[in-house]
């Protein structure tokens, strides 16, 4: 069960609610966030829930059987919004659109990307710093002053930054230079780093895992809640299984489920997902159709001369005809 606990709750009446917790037979574990306490009750014995219900402190209590009960949307039907200020949000209803280049590579890509996103009205910007590579030998990115670079470019233009955190001890020096910390598909059942993002008051999005469940990709999502931040998106960006056709096999049947499931926003990863630039934009349209509340691509000024994942990256002509697809899509998605 999920106890929220009101803003005014005094310490008595919060030690009278966690004995009752206690006579059930149930443990219990206590959660502050940015926007609530919360008490989680682990038991199976059954009890009318207004034996808890009426006590002073109490807010709203709810029946969650989910394991990730804090992300279920079994206690929330409401959606949650991430709000990363400046007007830019994620899972209100709209689109968030997200787009950029695998690896951050120097200065003049940074502001050409820039300038591509603030002409076609996209206010978040994604980029790799600290690249998680296959290879010892490929690029692994610019590092934090390749961040703290991008983030004096996309500051004056209004741009938000989602980027990837690789280890817990990368957390303090990336974070006055984003606004999304990004948990790659490498790093989902990192269970150290999530816990440390948990106490963070930033956004957190997480992708599922290279082989992963819809379930383990909640459990993950758990850990961050748990911890204490209430600001978390899922990203659905494909799977690997047998198939060789493309890079991954991409699940968009993950959306509507993972929608179902969690009142946490949803965002999908169509370069990800299929790896290969010329079907990016139908995979990405497909997604918005099936409910994504947005899209994270990668685009370079030259994808043959991108130092990383330049066969899924679309040029800017080709972003720029996919945002207004995207648009188009969800405004007709909209009208049913």
């Amino acid at each position: 069960m999920i106890i929220q606990l009101t803003s005014t709750v005094t310490t008595p009446e919060k030690e009278t609610i966690l004995q009752q917790v206690k006579d059930l037979g149930y443990k219990h574990t206590e959660v502050t966030t940015q926007r609530g306490h919360y008490i989680i009750g682990i038991g199976k014995a059954e009890f009318d829930i207004r034996r808890l219900g009426h006590l002073k402190g109490i807010a709203d209590i709810h029946r969650v059987s989910d394991d990730y009960k804090l992300v279920s949307r079994k206690w929330k039907v409401g959606k949650t919004v991430v709000d990363l200020g400046d007007g830019v949000v994620i899972g209100d209803g709209s689109l968030a659109v997200m787009a950029g280049p695998c690896s951050i590579e120097n200065e003049a890509q940074v502001q050409g990307v820039i300038e591509h996103l603030v002409g076609n009205g996209v206010r978040i910007m994604r980029g790799g710093v600290f690249k998680p590579r296959s290879s010892p030998y490929a690029f692994r990115g610019l590092g934090i002053d390749g961040l703290k670079m991008w983030y004096a470019q996309a500051r004056k233009a209004g741009i938000k930054i989602i980027s990837e955190v690789m280890q817990v001890s990368q957390i303090a020096e990336m974070h006055d230079y984003v606004d999304v910390f990004q948990v790659g598909a490498r790093n989902t059942q990192n269970f150290n780093l999530l816990d440390e993002l948990g106490k963070v008051d930033k956004a957190v999005m997480i992708k599922r895992g290279i082989s992963g469940t819809i379930e383990e990709l909640l459990y993950s999502a758990e850990y961050v809640f748990a911890a204490g931040n209430e600001k978390l998106i899922l990203c659905e960006r494909g799977i690997r299984t047998y198939e060789k056709a493309s890079r991954n096999t991409m699940d968009i049947n993950a959306i509507p489920i993972l929608k179902e499931k969690t009142h946490l926003p949803v965002v999908a990863d169509p370069s990800h997902g299929i790896g290969i630039r010329e079907f990016v934009a139908p995979v990405a349209l497909a997604t918005v159709m099936a409910g994504a509340d947005g899209v994270i691509y990668e685009t370079h000024q030259e994808p043959e001369k991108a130092a990383s994942d330049g066969q899924q990256t679309l040029d800017f002509e080709e972003s720029a005809r996919l945002i207004g697809q995207l648009r188009r899509a969800h405004a007709l998605l909209r009208e049913f």
